[in-house]
């Protein structure tokens, strides 16, 4: 597990350095606002792009080597990273790096599944991989504030370099080979069409965020993103062997669950960028003691990953995740109290109690997608939740981050000063960071009145986002116990009273909910060494 911990922590931890760095990348290689802008996008896009292509191509040529191509590619772009010249050579070197990340999360996780067949060592095993994830985002900010103080701005990329060789020593000697050898071929067009859908829809959702419904390209480009994305469940559906399962969907728990995912990614990354603006923009806070405020809480989330696989043991998921939704929109309706002028500590206690009761969602619900699989599937259902992160994140922070711009919007024209003239009023309009600016520039006593609208224009659309989160969360909460009440605790069987068509779905078409004992799932045994996708590989 160590090995493939240190796979996730990098994804995490690569992310957040970037953003701490940003302000001495751009003093060195003065990139136009555009190029900054990719620099920041192109690593997200493509490895939301290719992920499903990654995970079905590490059944097919074995996920741990596909595993440890990645790592060597990502220890390659990271230095080119370090050691880019100018603005361009940055963008392309994390373009790369985006393509050798979108490997990692779903061999990490599909290795997971092959390694631990007992359904109760794969939910601690997710968790304890989940966990890799906030701890990446916790050391992120430290490590990378600690060395961008002693050292030039492309040492935070050379982190990611002694950790990958690390990983390329220890996965020969510590992780066996999995694949599935019945794959089949690879269909490059499906393999094309899921990247270029991918990338398209979530480009699409980004530029919408960033420019509002208003732009009609960034629309249009969704649009064909979805297309295409028709265009590819088409030809799974008339294909033998197709590169993606699609009959995975019939499962009402990986169907569910995923949709959990996709939703709470919405709500999480919306979250994030409500959370950060406010703590800079409102609280006036450096974006580096803003990253620091939310340490507590992915401290919290680390450790509670980690602890709910073993709750799950004794407590049906659905109970587990519900109530934990339901605890999220406690924290949520705690949001919804905020003022301008609230204590920071606000935010962290809310943050906290996110990080508590997202817990059981992302691993029991992790768990559930990847176990209701066969193990032959597993880098395609690995890929899949990776997959619902990235849309869910892009549409959650095109939608909400809409909404939220709207309130904004209406309540600073009701509230600006009347010695603001039209052109600054427009800029203020755009965010609460351009509103900061304008007010600068303005005489003091007008400068001041607009600052504090501006504060409260988003504090406004915080509280509503957060208003309309928890009545999100509580009709989710009433779906997963409705739909999954019949799974039982992590390793316990599905009595038939209490399964019914799920437990004859189960034995039909592999597992329904990934937490039945290894025979019924179709997980390997020692008695039963399981189908031959599911065995290592020498």
């Amino acid at each position: 597990m160590l090995a493939l911990s240190l796979a996730t922590l990098m994804i995490t931890f690569d992310m957040f350095v970037l953003l701490l760095a940003l302000p001495e990348i751009t003093a060195d290689l003065r990139p136009s606002t555009v190029e900054q802008l990719w620099m920041v996008d192109i690593y997200g896009f493509l490895v939301g792009g290719f992920l499903i292509t990654m995970g079905t191509l590490g059944d097919r040529i074995g996920r741990r080597r596909l595993l440890m191509i990645g790592a060597a590619c990502f220890a390659v772009a990271s230095a080119l990273c370090a050691y880019s010249t100018s603005a361009e050579m940055l963008i392309i070197a994390r373009a790369l790096l985006g393509i050798a990340g979108a490997t990692l999360a779903p061999s990490t996780l599909s290795l997971i599944i092959n390694m631990f067949p007992d359904p109760k060592q794969m939910g601690q095993a997710i968790g304890i991989w989940a966990g890799g994830f906030t701890l990446g985002a916790i050391l992120g900010p430290v490590v990378g504030g600690l060395m961008l103080a002693s050292f030039w701005w492309g040492s935070v990329f050379l982190i990611g370099i002694p950790v990958m060789v690390l990983l390329l020593v220890l996965l020969p000697i510590l992780v066996p080979e999995f694949k599935d050898p019945n794959a089949g071929k690879l269909d490059l067009v499906s393999a094309l069409l899921s990247v270029v859908a991918m990338i398209t829809f979530i480009y699409g959702l980004k530029e919408v965020a960033r420019h509002g419904w208003g732009e009609i390209v960034p629309i249009v480009i969704g649009l064909v993103g979805i297309a295409l994305a028709v265009v590819f469940v088409r030809r799974q559906l008339h294909q033998t062997n197709p590169f993606m399962d699609l009959k995975l969907f019939n499962n009402r728990s990986f169907s569910t669950m995923l949709g959990g995912l996709v939703l709470y990614a919405l709500i999480g990354a919306s979250s994030m960028f409500f959370i950060t603006q406010f703590l800079q923009s409102v609280s006036g806070m450096s974006p580096f003691t803003a990253a620091l405020c939310l340490l507590p809480g992915m401290a919290v989330a680390t450790v509670a990953a980690t602890v709910t696989p073993i709750v799950g043991q004794k407590i049906r998921p659905a109970y587990l995740i519900s109530g934990g939704l339901v605890g999220v929109a406690i924290a949520f309706a705690w949001f919804t109290q905020l003022e301008p002028n609230s204590s920071p500590a606000v935010l962290i206690i809310g943050f906290a109690i996110m990080g508590l009761c997202e817990a059981p969602l992302l691993t029991l619900g992790t768990n559930l997608v990847v176990g209701s699989a066969p193990p032959e599937k597993a880098g395609q259902s690995s890929s899949m939740t990776q997959v619902a992160n990235e849309a869910g994140a892009s549409l959650g922070v095109a939608v909400m981050g809409s909404i939220g711009a709207a309130v904004y919007v209406a309540h600073l024209n009701d509230t600006a000063p009347s010695g603001v003239d039209t052109g600054a009023l427009d800029a203020a309009r755009e965010n609460v960071a351009s509103a900061l600016t304008v007010a600068g520039d303005l005489p003091a006593n007008v400068g001041l009145q607009l600052t504090d609208a501006a504060k409260s224009s988003f504090t406004s659309g915080m509280t509503t986002f957060a208003t309309i989160c928890v009545v999100i969360l509580v009709v989710a909460a009433i779906l997963v116990t409705a739909l999954l009440r019949h799974v039982p605790p992590t390793g316990q069987e599905v009595h038939s009273e209490e399964g019914g068509a799920e437990a004859a779905e189960a034995t039909s078409d592999g597992p329904s909910d990934g937490t039945e004992i290894p025979a019924q799932s179709g997980a390997p045994t020692a008695e039963s060494p399981g189908p031959a996708g599911s065995r290592p590989q020498s």
